[in-house]
């Protein structure tokens, strides 16, 4: 079976729009969560979101472009871009080799909103022709099969909050199992608008605090909700003796995936996380297990009071006796929970953890959960060297999605 490289990494983030600075900002336990600029808070609950900053699309696309892609396109287009250009693999792969695993966990949903309005407000001619391919879900990553002329299979994974990670571990088994050599993948979302932030209130998922540094806290006794991110992360994967033979620099091995559904409720995790468990001993023991391996574990970790609880639960039921060896932190108290794009840029987290001996922290937690009482690295980061990385993604519906990646040069 192949072995599979991450040879290439690109970001647009809260914390950063490039790799430098969002690895800068982490590290430094940054927040990236503030005031929602994006329309008129006034009459919503929620007052803050963690939006993307400065981001210039035309440093990727022409002007022209910009009309018909909306903004969560934008964001795949901007990070797949950094990353392709990061591992050097264009002009390597033959173009039917070459594969797109993009996802996103809702698409296009800036579009339709403003469609929509058009439609009430002017009438269904003032629809844009635009419409339809700007809003659904694949055109991210049909975007960025066009643009590298990749000829492979192109398909986004929508499982919500997990798509991202569930993008990543299929594009895994393609080259695992000798579909493709490289695979372009990840996860985009652009959901901050007035329609996604009052559905999410009114399910009473978000935090309603008004103070940034109180907003997103996993696995905090406070915790009341999580708070809406955006943005684009991706990863090229490759087949390992290729990227070698060629001289691409390795960040880690994707080693392991494991992918399964709760069965058990549309938005409420099962209490035992049971569907977890599985998950993440599949991803174990398809990277050959974690005996006597520091493990790093980036946590889902959302700062929803049900799901810190049942992800905690989760960990210790996988791991045993190994939670000892085990520290975990949660990204999302810095970047806010980037939905479909949580998981691509969650694991860049863990990638570059292993690589360079750092664990970022989970800021903000100065009130720990008694239920949640594992090392969650508060704080400050920590300097530790492991040689095991778990990325953890828990989805609207159940699904359940866990990456395990390798150190470079580990086996």
């Amino acid at each position: 079976m192949r072995q599979v490289a991450i040879t290439g990494m690109g970001i647009i983030s809260p914390l950063g729009n490039d790799i430098p600075s969002f690895w800068a900002a982490l590290c430094a336990g940054e927040c990236g969560i503030g005031p929602i600029t994006r329309f008129d808070t006034e009459k919503f609950k929620v007052k803050l979101a963690a939006e993307v900053k400065n981001f210039d699309p035309l440093q990727y696309m022409e002007k022209a472009d910009l009309i018909h892609r909306d903004l969560y396109t934008q964001y795949a287009l901007a990070a797949a871009a950094q990353a392709v250009e990061d591992s050097g693999i264009l002009g390597k792969i033959a173009p039917d080799r070459l594969a797109v695993y993009f996802s996103s966990g809702v698409g296009g949903m800036g579009t339709f909103q403003t469609e929509v309005g058009k439609l009430l407000e002017k009438g269904p001619k003032r629809v844009s022709p635009y419409f339809v391919p700007m809003m659904i879900a694949n055109m991210a990553a049909a975007e960025i099969a066009i643009q590298y002329q990749a000829q492979g299979a192109c398909i986004p994974v929508v499982t919500a909050c997990a798509s991202g990670s569930n993008g990543i571990g299929e594009a895994l088994r393609a080259i695992r199992h000798g579909y493709a050599d490289a695979v372009i993948c990840g996860g985009a979302e652009a959901p901050i608008m007035e329609i996604s932030v009052a559905g999410f209130t009114n399910m009473m998922a978000l935090s309603q605090s008004e103070d940034p540094n109180a907003a997103s806290l996993p696995f905090d006794a406070r915790r009341g909700g999580f708070v809406m991110g955006e943005g684009a992360g991706c990863l090229v994967l490759e087949e390992l003796e290729g990227a070698k033979a060629r001289g691409a620099h390795i960040y880690g091995i994707l080693a392991g995936y494991g992918s399964s559904c709760d069965a058990h409720h549309i938005t409420a995790p099962q209490p035992e996380a049971e569907g977890a468990i599985r998950a993440i001993r599949q991803a174990i023991q398809e990277a050959g297990g974690c005996e006597g391996k520091q493990i790093y574990i980036n946590a889902h970790g959302t700062g929803t009071p049900l799901n810190d609880a049942a992800e905690t639960r989760a960990i210790k039921g996988a791991l045993g006796r190994a939670v000892e060896h085990c520290l975990v932190s949660s990204s999302k108290s810095m970047t806010g929970h980037m939905l479909g794009a949580a998981g691509a840029a969650e694991a860049i987290v863990t990638t570059l953890a292993l690589e360079r001996g750092i664990i970022p922290p989970t800021i903000h937690l100065e009130q720990p959960d008694p239920e949640c009482d594992l090392d969650y690295v508060p704080l400050q980061k920590r300097e530790v060297s492991s040689q095991l990385g778990l990325s953890l993604s828990l989805g609207f519906g159940g699904h359940n999605a866990c990456l395990a990646i390798l150190k470079a040069g580990e086996k």
